[in-house]
């Protein structure tokens, strides 16, 4: 994955998803590409070609409010992947100061009723110590923290339980593509595969080294390069999600996306069941035989 033209590269696979128009087709005649011509995206966006041929190539990165909001018209693009865009062209942030990366991050909203001892002996780099509390406090709840890249950085026993693809150290995308027992576990693959991928390109750092590698890595996958080539960009959302668990059946589970406050780039993940649900019944079998 090249990170050097984001911009650029995210309007030319985009501008290949919109169908022309009849008019356009009628100007045009026989077509040789897929989707709009340059030109017709620049005169919908009421920009010049020369000047949108500079932002496809990379020569400008950092068009006005008002340029990018006229392409995201011209894209049909939905909201999650107008911002997406729009952070495109942004300057790139600066690296963040190695005292505040330590600093012990609290979390919204608050924790939740009564707080197990169950702690991590030793709890993972750049979580807190309340944070892991707060993890156990949920010891009916698959819970877990992931960073925007997708690495689990800790998770109470209930997540660890639920599936070994929750573990601290494990990336859940690479999971997603490469694992076959996240395959089993998941009776929505393709979806969830989906919205990995679309949550990935939303939420990482894709000028970030680390991010670079583990993009090449995920790439070796023809379903990974196929959903990627699609420039989807969508934030982890509260979903329902089923899994097959290979101990006690079925669960759906509804999952919960919370942020941890004083560090942005951490996520806490959350499964709850409906109350009275086979699911319900299900995840306290689960988390009884812990």
């Amino acid at each position: 994955m090249a990170a050097d033209n984001l911009l650029g590269d995210f309007l030319k696979a985009r501008r290949a998803r919109i169908a022309p128009s009849g008019r356009e087709v009628a100007l045009s005649g026989r077509r040789r590409v897929a989707g709009l011509r340059r030109d017709e995206l620049a005169r919908q966006a009421g920009i010049s070609e020369p000047y949108l041929t500079r932002l496809e190539q990379g020569v400008d990165r950092h068009p006005s409010p008002q340029v990018l909001q006229a392409l995201a018209r011209a894209l049909e693009l939905d909201a999650d992947t107008a911002a997406y865009f729009y952070s495109l062209a942004a300057p790139a942030p600066d690296p963040m100061p190695d005292a505040a990366r330590s600093a012990s991050p609290g979390v919204s909203p608050g924790v939740g009723p009564g707080v197990s001892p169950d702690l991590s002996p030793d709890p993972s780099p750049g979580i807190s110590e309340d944070v892991h509390r707060l993890l156990n406090a949920w010891a009916g709840s698959p819970a877990y923290v992931r960073d925007r890249r997708f690495d689990v950085l800790a998770a109470n026993k209930a997540a660890r339980a639920l599936a070994s693809m929750y573990e601290p150290g494990h990336n859940l995308a690479r999971e997603v593509f490469f694992s076959p027992e996240a395959r089993r576990l998941l009776p929505d693959w393709p979806l969830i595969a989906e919205q990995t991928v679309a949550a990935l390109r939303a939420e990482a750092d894709q000028r970030d080294p680390q991010t670079v590698r583990l993009i090449a890595e995920l790439e070796t996958s023809e379903e990974f390069r196929r959903l990627w080539a699609k420039h989807d960009a969508r934030p982890s959302r509260d979903e329902l999600k089923r899994f097959a668990h290979p101990d006690v059946g079925e669960l759906s589970l509804r999952r919960q996306a919370l942020t941890v406050g004083g560090a942005e780039q951490l996520v806490i993940i959350v499964y709850q069941a409906a109350p009275g649900s086979a699911s319900a019944d299900a995840l306290a079998r689960l988390v009884y035989e812990l």
